[in-house]
């Protein structure tokens, strides 16, 4: 567990096998002004883990922002039966085994607005993300959105796939198949795109990799510069 901002944690996970890359699993814990836990992207419930989110506060939240991250939070709603449990449609539909209290989109005002913007990633016949901005912190969330693994989190072989992919850091990115699947919308990406920026984030969690904590506003425009964004007047 780490402190990363003022009322925020992150925990790593174990490694969980995708396409046969080790991608690493990372949850993000808010504290809210109610005192009760926002969870984003459950990692695997083991004791010392369940140990230390009690220690924060109640679970009132479970976020599963994408279809691909879905994995454990069956084992946490087992857990935390009173938590309401929120994903976008896609996972709803592939978890049709799960019971959610609603939807992640851009239409219906979620109980957590007051300290967190939220954005319904759309555009790309692939997936769609739920993107989050805790407005205290400046603290933006990503799950796929962008990938920025350390070089060294890969044998030399995968490590050239994961490059080929853009998903190394320094110059971590959207994966090449799911940014190739917005060749068609490319002017909504952009609208969302411009939206994040918006916020001015400090800070970007990244699920799978380095975590940026510097020159946020930077990396995101070097990151999604196939949009061809305008340039940042200064």
């Amino acid at each position: 567990m780490e402190n990363i901002a003022e009322n925020i944690w992150i925990f790593d996970g174990k490694a969980v096998n995708f396409y046969s890359l080790l991608y690493t699993t990372r949850m993000t814990i808010i504290r809210l002004s109610t005192g009760n836990l926002w969870v984003h992207s459950p990692i695997q419930l083991e004791p010392a883990v369940q140990a230390e989110v009690e220690a924060l506060g109640r679970v009132k939240y479970i976020i599963a922002p994408n279809h691909l991250h879905h994995l454990f939070i069956e084992e946490w709603q087992h857990a935390y039966p009173e938590a309401l449990l929120y994903g976008t449609q896609e996972v709803i539909s592939k978890r049709n085994d799960i019971s959610f209290d609603g939807p992640l989109d851009n239409t219906n005002p979620p109980p957590w607005e007051a300290e967190l913007d939220q954005l319904l990633v759309t555009g790309s016949p692939a997936t769609q993300e739920c993107v989050f901005f805790h407005k205290p912190s400046g603290v933006l969330i990503v799950t796929d959105l962008i990938e920025n693994f350390a070089p060294d989190a890969f044998p030399f072989f995968k490590r050239q796939i994961a490059r080929f992919a853009g998903i190394l850091a320094p110059n971590g990115r959207m994966p090449i198949d799911w940014r190739y699947s917005f060749y068609f919308n490319k002017l909504e990406a952009r609208r969302h795109l411009e939206r994040i920026l918006s916020w001015e984030p400090k800070i970007i969690v990244i699920s799978h990799g380095m975590i940026i904590k510097e020159n946020a506003d930077e990396f995101l425009r070097r990151s999604f510069n196939w949009l061809r964004l305008p340039k940042k007047v200064t």
